[in-house]
């Protein structure tokens, strides 16, 4: 028997005895035993919560570091390019489905924006309402990169695109990209 299921038994036998019951017969425990003590019976619950939360960490006791996935670089040829322009949250989205996202971290599209950012191809500037947003440069509008009027539910709103052309250029820059996101201290 694995340390797991020796510790998935002990958590039974806890519910069982918490909740009054002879975890050995599954007779009910007599009123009068110390099991059925509400002291004793909230230890129990306890215990048995502790217990649960061990075993969902795979037997660690205590909380484990999770450890950061990197970016990987993705299957390009996989990548599905758009003949319409397309938000940069879309080629993230179509990035991930080019990776194993168990042993790769997920694409997010500010690893791109930063990466284009850091380039010169987009920059922050100011919005009527004097919010920062991301906007293209004139290289930025070389490569692609442009902006269209949305209307949406709370109405018009201006979304950043990136044509097939922008799109292969990410492509063909994606292990910069996942160098520069990869790097201490970035997202």
């Amino acid at each position: 028997m694995t340390e797991l299921e020796v510790m998935r038994r002990a958590k039974m036998y806890i519910d069982h005895m918490a909740n009054g019951v002879n975890p050995i017969d599954g007779a009910p425990v007599p009123d009068g035993d110390i099991l059925n003590n509400v002291r004793i019976s909230r230890c129990l619950f306890y215990v048995s919560d502790i217990l649960r939360q061990v075993i969902e960490n795979n037997g660690v006791i205590g909380s484990h570091q999770t450890i950061r996935k990197a970016y990987t670089i993705p299957d390009v040829r996989k990548f599905a390019l758009s003949e319409t322009p397309i938000p940069v949250s879309e080629i993230a989205k179509r990035l991930n489905d080019t990776i194993d996202l168990e042993t790769c971290r997920k694409f997010s599209y500010t690893v791109i924006t930063s990466w284009l950012l850091e380039i010169g191809a987009l920059e922050v500037s100011s919005t009527a309402e004097g919010k920062n947003a991301k906007r293209p440069t004139s290289q930025g509008n070389a490569l692609g990169i442009s902006e269209e009027l949305r209307t949406g539910a709370k109405g018009e709103y201006t979304v950043v695109v990136y044509n097939r052309e922008a799109q292969q250029f990410l492509l063909d820059n994606i292990e910069s990209i996942v160098g520069s996101a990869n790097t201490p201290g970035k997202k």
